[in-house]
């Protein structure tokens, strides 16, 4: 039988989890590719096209699991591949709290994830290598990333301080580095 997104959604239902379903204990058979994407501005697709539905999109989020490069859905029973462009998850705001070493960052998701940043949920920057721009992810859960929106990345900036040669946020004790200091100056 051909996987469906209503079968996994009737899954996961069924199984009635408190907080996130532990996925990553979950190692059901694969059951194939579904022509399910997750593009690169956190918008979900189903062949072809949007899943509108705010509770269907964030009921799959929450059965997402990442193995090696590859994304799947997972349920006690069957395990799909999808598609994911960028980052599975898109990080659209953030609150400070704290100044200095004792700031503390905590991002919200599209899908109404909170994460705070800090040893457990690292902040990263990589430059893309076609347009030369940074390209901002914090880790949200296990090996799931959400890419950090513009909006989000330029409020980072704004709070940024140089530390040991390098420009970037504090958050839960830790230092995230954006850039080297002599590539931003102040430094």
């Amino acid at each position: 039988m051909k996987p469906s997104p209503e079968g996994l959604a009737a899954s996961v239902k069924a199984v009635k989890p408190r907080g996130l379903p532990p996925v990553d204990k979950w190692n059901p058979p694969f059951c194939g590719d579904l022509d399910m994407r997750i593009a690169r501005d956190g918008t979900w697709y189903y062949l072809g096209s949007p899943i509108t539905r705010f509770e269907l999109v964030k009921l799959f989020s929450s059965i997402l699991k990442k193995e090696g490069d590859a994304y799947f859905l997972v349920t006690p029973v069957e395990k799909v591949g999808i598609t994911v462009e960028d980052a599975p998850f898109v990080a659209v705001d953030f609150d400070r709290s704290g100044a200095g070493e004792d700031q503390v960052l905590t991002f919200t998701t599209h899908v109404g994830d909170t994460v705070t940043a800090g040893p457990d949920h690292p902040i990263r920057v990589v430059i893309d290598p076609e347009t030369n721009e940074p390209r901002p992810y914090i880790l949200v859960r296990s090996n799931l990333e959400a890419r950090i929106d513009r909006k989000s990345f330029y409020r980072l900036v704004d709070i940024a301080t140089h530390h040991d040669g390098q420009f970037g946020v504090w958050s839960g004790g830790q230092f995230f580095a954006i850039a080297p200091s002599d590539a931003v100056g102040d430094g």
